[in-house]
């Protein structure tokens, strides 16, 4: 087995994802370098996909292509890299080889949808955000997730009781793993397909968007309907100001909390 993979700045991320879905639509992993974002594809030689196309798409920001041939038992070994996300005794993301963690919210999660599986660090910052909300909102009406990748953090918001719970994302594999992952996890979602850049986001009193820098600032100057609440992540450390003033600033969201983990950060926008 042959482990192919590409290294892009963050700002080119989305285009080369986009462009690598076209030639693996079965997905692909996404690994964290701090200002640069891996994707890898894994395959049999000679079952690859070309990737000269996708150097010129990007506007010659990729950074390397590298490929590896993996051990005999790297589906095994995969596994171990793979580890249940635990906020204490509130809440657990593990994938399902793991046996339930006895947690009081238990998601069910398989990377091998390679979309995430909440164990990058905004989208562990957004839930700790969401299970502080919940501990003072008893309300629990509608949520939106912007960006919803794998669905956790639509299924987390659905499983502490919040409803309805619309899902929205751009990537049609994003919302065919938040369909099947709201199955395995028995909640209800509403999950979509939407552009963010040329449609209106679903409204709701509370949004959570763990979206990249340029896409939550796009957001910003396109929202109509600005929530009562929003969770917004996706941001290195120095990006958060940025962010923070810019929906303060379109739809008085004042910043009520802000948490980070290593160089990433997460807000929570209310309005007063």
């Amino acid at each position: 087995m042959i482990r192919l993979a590409l290294r892009v700045d963050r700002a080119h991320a989305e285009v080369a994802l986009a462009e690598l879905l076209e030639l693996a639509p079965s997905g692909v992993e996404e690994v964290d370098h701090g200002d640069q974002v891996e994707y890898a594809v894994y395959g049999a030689p000679g079952e690859l996909p070309e990737l000269p196309d996708l150097e010129a798409a990007v506007g010659g920001a990729l950074v390397s292509v590298t490929t590896s041939e993996l051990a005999d038992d790297w589906t095994e070994r995969w596994k171990d890299f793979h580890k249940p996300l635990v906020l204490g005794d509130r809440l657990a993301v593990r994938p399902p080889w793991v046996p339930p963690l006895g947690a009081d919210v238990e998601l069910v999660i398989d990377p091998a949808q390679a979309f995430g599986t909440g164990s990058h660090a905004t989208t562990r910052l957004c839930l700790e955000l969401l299970l502080s909300l919940a501990d003072g909102d008893a309300a629990r009406g509608p949520v939106a997730d912007v960006g919803c990748g794998s669905g956790v953090l639509a299924i987390a918001a659905a499983k502490l009781g919040y409803a309805p719970v619309v899902a929205v994302d751009y990537d049609p594999l994003s919302v065919e793993a938040t369909r099947e992952n709201a199955v395995v996890n028995d909640v209800a979602l509403e999950v979509s397909r939407g552009d963010l850049r040329g449609e209106q986001m679903p409204a709701a009193p509370i949004v959570l968007a763990n979206l990249l820098r340029p896409l939550l600032l796009e957001y910003a100057e396109r929202m109509t309907d600005p929530p009562r609440v929003l969770i917004a992540s996706g941001l290195l450390v120095h990006e958060a100001d940025e962010i923070a003033h810019a929906f303060e600033r379109r739809h008085g969201l004042v910043e009520q909390d802000r948490r980070e983990l290593g160089e990433w950060a997460a807000l929570l926008l209310r309005r007063p």
